[in-house]
């Protein structure tokens, strides 16, 4: 029997990107899923796609305290219990500081941040008992700042801090919490991340076809939550941005704003 045959396991925003390759793949491996998204369109497009599987979709936005507490208790009152959550949902953002409306820095942290607190505050006490795992699908961002993504980087590293918290609070209850960190990743977050005024970006500047796939992604996550991982960062690029960024954050910065900036503009 596999580590995940019949494990309950959580994954929000699951209707698209890394979260739907999470769903498809543990349900390949006997897990019991369940998933919450805004898209109903694309809620049942999942749900048909697994019929006769066990797998629960529920419309929610995890910004919304009340949609994360009815999504825990609606998946404990079908299945008994939580083995797993994971933290996908997400939004990111492009546009500098000075030009973004307060709102869209507060639109990405409720969706990034509070989203997780809330559904790993109702997950708790089942995951406890279960002495299963937590996890949040971070980013480089919550590493190191990244210029035009100001709101995302802070929602980032407000995750990986709750988290690094909670998992010390953790550590005599046999839970373990982790937070990954995949590289550029062929998925919609891009295309979805807003703009200064917060409306969607609606394309990407990337060539998608040379970034990682979001089935890629989702091995490595479920691959590092049966390996009981603290914390998983996908590439070398990253784990150099990390590593210089903690010895010599001076040239880490230089190289950053390189980056992410041609010809004196950002690059969104």
């Amino acid at each position: 029997m596999g580590f995940y045959n019949n494990k309950v396991v959580l994954v929000t925003g699951g209707s698209d990107g890394i979260g739907k390759a999470l769903v498809d793949a543990l349900l390949s491996q006997g897990a019991k899923v369940a998933t919450c998204a805004r898209n109903l369109d694309k809620l049942y497009q999942l749900q048909t796609s697994h019929a006769g599987k066990p797998l629960i979709t529920l419309s929610a936005d995890v910004s919304s305290e009340t949609d994360c507490k009815k999504f825990i208790e609606k998946v404990v009152s079908v299945y008994g219990t939580i083995d797993i959550l994971i933290n996908n949902a997400g939004i990111s953002m492009r546009a500098l500081f000075r030009e973004t409306d307060l709102q869209t820095l507060k639109k990405v942290m409720d969706i990034n941040f509070w989203g997780t607190v809330y559904c790993s505050k109702y997950a708790l006490p089942y995951i406890t008992k279960q002495k299963g795992t937590i996890v949040g699908v971070s980013s480089i961002a919550g590493y190191r700042g990244l210029p035009g993504r100001t709101a995302y980087s802070a929602s980032k590293f407000a995750m990986n801090g709750f988290l690094e918290s909670l998992r010390t609070e953790l550590i005599d209850e046999g839970v373990n919490v982790m937070w990954v960190c995949p590289g550029f990743t062929a998925s919609n977050i891009r295309n979805a991340a807003l703009t200064k005024d917060g409306s969607s970006q609606g394309s990407s500047p990337l060539d998608e076809a040379g970034l990682m796939s979001s089935e890629e992604c989702a091995a490595g996550i479920i691959d590092a939550i049966e390996k009981k991982k603290r914390t998983l960062v996908f590439t070398f690029n990253d784990k150099r941005t990390v590593f210089l960024n903690r010895l010599i954050p001076s040239i880490a910065d230089k190289l950053t704003h390189k980056f992410f900036f041609k010809n004196g503009e950002l690059i969104k």
